[in-house]
């Protein structure tokens, strides 16, 4: 079979793009026709910016043929496509926040993690589809509809990140950036059969105008590969100046970590949800038995842990959230054109008081330290991603109850939010796959600021265990 230019990952593109065997405006030519062909069934990207991607691929053609970019020698991502998720500001590109309750914004700047991934060479070609705010754990707005996992268009791709995830395992880019406050990278990844890795608290800058009060929400990578997210994430993992929260710069590159072959390991496995109390689906869980039995197989010691967080902290984590959504600055004209959801939790969050809210911070924060204790003995956690495998398109909001929607969603997600919390990274892996060709995720977390290890050891799983040649529909 004949490889296409979207077969490659984004690692093996940069050298075919250094080799001058692909040229990076062949790239953005080839997923631009893709993204016309397929984003109309999918809705991953909420906006392209075709003659931007283009400059930016004629500019890296031209370094290439000169051998440096001015002066200096061409960075590692030199020439690859990747999108940025419309919760970014993109200067001079239009920004909606997933709102259609909002006049569209042309970005006065680009946020600190744009200007990371250009400086390590990638093309942005647009920007990707997030839910209103980036609230909820599915990804659909008033001005574009559902976005749907390419492998089966009639269902969720999940979110907030779901049109990045959704690009990404559609082959429409080879990567892309994602942010994760309850589990909106990870959520999509499972839904869409892709590696999302949320980050260690800090590790990568929300400057420069997005606060880290809650200390819930981080940039990270959604890519195919392993490989692929930790080169992303050498690029966008750069200490910014004035940061509250920030990681020191790991001893050894993300990807050379992915490299390594980890030591023996003791693995804790738990299965029990933790944010809410409900069944979990048997593809979930014979996912996460397969994980066990994979990395029992490859020599890591795997045994059975309860995680224990006392169940006050889910109130706390739904005060800290909910009253986040209240500074958002919607004009009071406009309250009545945002999705239901939005406007109950804006009228939850303006319920918390002061005191409340900092009592609800205090109260994640010794859960965190509970859980830390508890799991110090552990190198790793291993859960499944979600209690479901992909659900159909306007499952959450069917019942027109937004209150309902917020409970389903506690549901389908009852375990990715715990690692906000700690801010501990955490990682879905593509590892599953329903009879009805569902991909399921599963997920591994490490201590905090050890995305070194975690890497290491979902590239183990990845060389034992290959998926990136597992493509959906449409490939």
């Amino acid at each position: 079979m004949t490889t296409q230019l979207h077969d490659l990952t984004a690692l093996e593109q940069a050298d075919a793009i250094r080799r001058r065997e692909v040229s990076p405006t062949d790239l953005v030519e080839h997923y631009l026709q893709r993204i016309e062909q397929l984003n109309p069934q999918l809705r991953a990207f909420v906006r392209t910016t075709p003659e931007t991607a283009r400059a930016g691929a004629r500019a890296a053609e031209r370094a290439v043929l000169d051998g440096h970019l001015d002066g200096r020698e061409l960075p590692p991502l030199h020439g690859v496509p990747t999108a940025i998720k419309d919760l970014n500001m993109v200067a001079g590109v239009p920004i909606r926040f997933g709102s259609a309750a909002l006049p569209e914004m042309v970005a006065p700047l680009d946020d600190h993690v744009v200007t990371l991934l250009k400086q390590a060479g990638a093309v942005s070609l647009g920007k990707t589809a997030t839910p209103e705010f980036g609230l909820p754990c599915y990804t659909e707005t008033d001005f574009d509809g559902a976005t749907v996992t390419p492998w089966d268009t009639s269902r969720t791709a999940g979110g907030s990140s779901g049109g990045a995830a959704a690009a990404v395992a559609a082959g429409l880019v080879p990567f892309a950036q994602g942010s994760d406050g309850g589990g909106s990278i990870r959520i999509p990844a499972s839904c869409c059969g892709i590696f999302g890795l949320k980050t260690t608290r800090g590790r990568v800058s929300n400057g420069p105008l997005m606060g880290d009060l809650t200390g819930l929400a981080w940039n990270g990578p959604l890519a195919r590969t392993v490989a692929d997210a930790a080169a992303m994430l050498d690029a966008m993992a750069v200490p910014m100046p004035g940061d509250p929260h920030s990681q020191p710069p790991p001893a050894e590159s993300f990807l050379s970590a992915t490299t390594r072959e980890p030591d023996r390991l003791r693995i804790g496995r738990f299965s029990t949800p933790v944010i809410a109390e409900t069944p979990v689906h048997p593809e979930c869980l014979a996912a996460w038995d397969d994980a066990t039995l994979l990395l029992s197989e490859l020599g890591h010691q795997v045994e059975d842990v309860t995680v224990p967080l006392d169940p006050g902290v889910v109130a706390s984590f739904e005060d800290v959230w909910t009253a986040a959504t209240t500074p958002i600055p919607v004009p009071p004209d406009s309250e009545e054109r945002l999705r239901p959801l939005t406007r109950w939790l804006r009228e939850r969050g303006r319920q918390v008081s002061a005191t409340r809210f900092l009592r609800a911070m205090a109260g994640m924060q010794a859960a965190t330290r509970q859980l830390a204790a508890a799991t110090q003995g552990y190198d790793l956690l291993l859960s499944p991603t979600l209690a479901m495998p992909p659900v159909a398109a306007g499952w959450f909001t069917e019942t027109g109850d937004p209150a309902e929607d917020f409970e389903r969603q506690k549901r389908f997600t009852p375990y990715t939010s715990v690692y906000n919390v700690s801010g501990q990274p955490a990682a879905s892996l593509p590892l599953h796959w329903t009879p009805e060709g569902l991909p399921v995720g599963v997920m591994l977390a490490a201590p905090y600021g050890r995305e070194d290890l975690l890497l290491s050891v979902c590239a183990e799983v990845e060389r034992a265990r290959p998926w990136r040649d597992r493509t959906p529909p449409g490939w």
